[in-house]
């Protein structure tokens, strides 16, 4: 392929983990471009043997080949990142480990992060910008939003809606919806580790436990 840069956009723990994941698609796919990873506050370093550089030099590369995975859990940071890449006209690519389970009628966005051991199942819809982290599943006929993440072992059990921006802790599991009544996680909610979600999450709520309760309300308007 024409040389180029494939930049992961962030070095901290979960860019350690991502870039492994493009490292090994790349070099199945035959493609032969640089890894790097983008971390303005660690630029100049070099990490697990691939260097650091500043978003601004990565996106003063001409290239045709050029673009990145944002690998950073925080879904109001990664949207940030992806309206900055957006606007250098940098494209973005999915990083998927090699035994990812995707079944029937599963429709994703660009820009997803599929960690190993993650399964999506059947007649699944997933926004722009998905993180799903180790072990992490999505049952039947869920509608995922953009810029949503889900920690390590969360659980997302059938007819789900999750919309924008939502976080979901590890170990959570979000009880299964009813055909023509999901249940909803609002816009930028907040699912704690290890919580129990029976009810809908307002918009920008943050639930703990088991059941999930608020320790904090909507932030939006109702």
């Amino acid at each position: 392929m024409t040389a180029g840069v494939v930049g992961v956009y962030g070095a901290s723990g979960c860019g350690r983990g991502v870039l492994p994941l493009l490292r090994s698609s790349l070099s199945r796919a035959g493609d032969n471009r640089q890894l790097v990873f983008i971390d303005d506050a660690l630029a100049g370093q070099t990490i697990n043997g691939h260097p650091v550089v500043a978003f601004t030099e990565f996106a003063s590369r001409s290239s045709a080949s050029l673009h990145v995975s944002l690998a950073v859990a925080n879904p109001a940071v990664r949207r940030r990142l992806a309206e900055q890449c957006d606007k250098a006209g940098v494209k973005f690519l999915d990083a998927r480990a090699d035994n990812v389970v995707q079944l029937d009628d599963v429709e994703i966005g660009e820009g997803a992060i599929l960690s190993p051991f993650v399964t999506l199942t059947s007649n699944i819809r997933i926004g722009r910008h998905f993180q799903a982290n180790l072990y992490a599943y999505v049952e039947h006929d869920c509608v995922i939003g953009d810029f949503v993440t889900f920690a390590p072992g969360a659980m997302c059990n059938g007819n789900v809606v999750i919309e924008d921006g939502a976080y979901v802790g590890s170990g959570a599991v979000i009880k299964q919806g009813k055909p023509g009544e999901p249940l909803i996680i609002g816009r930028d909610a907040s699912v704690g580790m290890g919580a129990v979600v029976i009810r809908s999450v307002p918009p920008g709520a943050v639930v703990v436990g088991n059941p999930a309760r608020p320790i904090r309300a909507s932030t939006h308007l109702r």
